[in-house]
């Protein structure tokens, strides 16, 4: 089976472990720390706080951002349902903005005109989360004016796009959010088998961030708010209610080794696309588009099919491209339709455009590992899979 994304990991990246695994520190030692710092240089932001999966991170932002219980946030309905639930995990409400048909991110006219409404109707969000889909960058500029004018936060879900850039800035910087979240799974761009990080450049949401990670614990005197006269080295105090969601430094080590390769991942993802859509081009299929300006991480390559011009069901079409080998997948059911979120009054009309996305999408194997053969058989198996004998 060619899976549609997989783990690279060469032998700097076992060397890189095992030095950890020999070392005093599995977890809470310098290799955490080391990561973050690494991470958020290399995306132009000043702080990261790495967490044990991205959720952990969606989850801390929000708690960071104060987002409370009758409060909103809004998201899009084509990503995983990390990106909603963190909401959730707050007592927060979550409605979902649909997405542009071309790059297939959260539209800036919808957006808009949604607020627009909910100005009128008091139901303005804290907090837009726009999802980089597959890798490609959000029009991050154009969402933060719009959070300028409408008093909300921003968190880019940008789990996809590490590597990626908007007219030369690089995702990550939070030039136009107040935070960024990555993801480390393994078929994103880089791994740390499991993990994600929150960056930022205000200092106090990162400090309200490593308190969320770390069980609301703090040993540091010069936030002690008890009785610590007296006391010894032991001490440390909870201030709040916070959660386990260190990253180890087993997987930190593994973090900073894959970071190396991040540029040269990113560039081979980048080719392996073009030559999808150069051997793509004439099958009936809408093939994904980088908007002008825009250098896309390419973490997922989604075809959508389109119903007129095939000539077999796409469930036809998975089960066959399966059969032959093909790892295919779907990326995404649509959020809002998921059982979870319909019981809370969504349903099929709430975003159109995203529920079309949803019917019709296929991703493909695409991954830093994949060779232009096996790239080849899935175009091939593609072919066969549409146009039939």
């Amino acid at each position: 089976m060619i899976p549609y994304g997989r783990q690279d990991i060469q032998e700097s990246d076992i060397e890189a472990v095992e030095a950890v695994l020999r070392s005093d520190f599995l977890t809470q030692g310098p290799a955490v720390p080391m990561f973050e710092r690494t991470v958020a240089h290399r995306s132009g932001a000043k702080f990261g706080v790495a967490c044990n999966s991205a959720t952990s991170a969606l989850h801390i932002a929000c708690l960071a951002l104060k987002l409370v219980p009758g409060q909103r946030l809004w998201t899009v309905p084509n990503t995983f349902v990390a990106s909603a639930n963190c909401a959730r995990y707050c007592g927060a409400d979550v409605d979902f903005v649909d997405i542009d048909p071309q790059t297939w991110n959260m539209s800036v006219p919808a957006l808009r005109d949604r607020l627009v409404r909910a100005k009128e109707n008091g139901t303005l969000p804290q907090i837009v989360v726009p999802v980089h889909f597959s890798g490609q960058p959000t029009d991050q500029q154009a969402i933060w004016e719009l959070a300028q004018e409408y008093g909300f936060r921003v968190v880019e879900d940008a789990s996809h796009s590490i590597g990626a850039t908007r007219d030369g800035e690089r995702v990550g910087s939070c030039r136009w959010s107040d935070i960024t979240v990555f993801s480390f799974h393994p078929v994103k761009i880089i791994t740390t088998a499991e993990g994600g990080m929150a960056l930022t450049n205000d200092p106090e949401l990162a400090q309200d961030m490593v308190m969320f990670r770390g069980h609301g614990v703090t040993r540091d005197p010069a936030k002690f708010r008890g009785e610590s006269a007296g006391s010894g080295a032991w001490y440390y105090e909870q201030q709040i209610l916070g959660f386990n969601y260190r990253l180890t430094d087993i997987q930190a080590a593994l973090g900073v080794s894959q970071l190396k390769r991040l540029e040269e991942n990113v560039e081979r993802r980048n080719r392996l696309a073009e030559r999808y859509g150069s051997l793509l081009a004439d099958l009936p299929l809408r093939l994904p588009t980088v908007e002008a300006g825009n250098r896309s991480a390419f973490h997922l390559y989604v075809i959508r099919l389109q119903p007129e011009m095939a000539r077999r069901s796409r469930r036809r079409i998975f089960d066959e491209l399966r059969g032959s080998g093909i790892g295919v997948n779907v990326h995404y059911l649509p959020v809002h339709l998921q059982p979870y979120y319909r019981d809370l009054g969504f349903g099929p009309g709430w975003c159109p455009e995203a529920e079309a996305h949803g019917r019709e999408a296929i991703t493909l194997p695409l991954h830093a590992a994949l060779t232009e053969a096996d790239q080849d058989k899935v175009i091939a198996a593609v072919r066969q899979a549409i146009l039939g004998a």
